[in-house]
């Protein structure tokens, strides 16, 4: 089994468990239905992402313990939906569109450098150092936390920030760390790095 199908089905189960949450807690309310929307729209295009444009570093293959362990960890996601249905609390206007503007900003940086990668080095291999990478080493990255920020922010709790905190300290930072490695093979990365942040984007020369 791949990663990738373990990461694929932790995605596309996250509506029918919003759903199933919302009919448990009898909680049809208007936050459980807006977190519905951004979590659940974005395991779909997910979804669709695998298909059009994969991620190589999601195909290695594991088994079955260790792609239950995966899932299980993938699964510290659902928190956020749990806490928010579960406590019947309804966010406040300013923070759905704080939610919704952070979402929406975070899809646009994640699959729109994704994108770029895959297709970029699909026809040339070597240092990305333009477009969405000109100024952030780790875009994708970057999106991602700003999606996962945004279901926590619905969840109005602070069990949700540990967990992002945790995939960030555990998971995205190693990875990137791991990839400034690999691509410092590259005569012109030197210089790259000095105009780019790992995470967050450097402004100026």
């Amino acid at each position: 089994m791949q990663i990738r199908q373990v990461i694929n089905l932790h995605k596309g189960l996250t509506a029918p468990v919003v759903l199933g949450l919302m009919a448990v807690f009898h909680n049809g309310s208007m936050g459980p239905w807006i977190y519905l929307a951004l979590h659940g729209i974005y395991g779909i295009l997910w979804l669709f992402k695998d298909r059009l444009y994969p991620d190589r570093q999601w195909e290695r293959e594991v088994g079955l313990p260790m792609a239950v362990a995966v899932f299980l960890m993938l699964g510290l996601y659902w928190l956020a939906p749990f806490l928010l249905i579960s406590s019947g609390a309804m966010p406040p206007a300013p923070l759905i569109a704080a939610a919704v503007a952070l979402n929406i900003l975070g899809v646009f940086l994640h699959y729109g450098s994704d994108a770029q990668k895959h297709f970029t080095l699909r026809y040339h291999q070597g240092l990305i150092s333009e477009g969405f990478f000109a100024r952030c080493r780790n875009t994708n990255y970057l999106g991602e936390i700003l999606i996962y920020l945004s279901f926590a922010l619905l969840a109005m709790h602070w069990l949700p920030y540990a967990v992002l905190a945790g995939f960030i300290v555990g998971v995205f930072l190693p990875n990137m760390r791991r990839k400034d490695q690999s691509l410092s093979r590259y005569p012109e990365f030197a210089a790259y790095k000095k105009r780019s942040g790992l995470l967050l984007p450097r402004l100026g020369s």
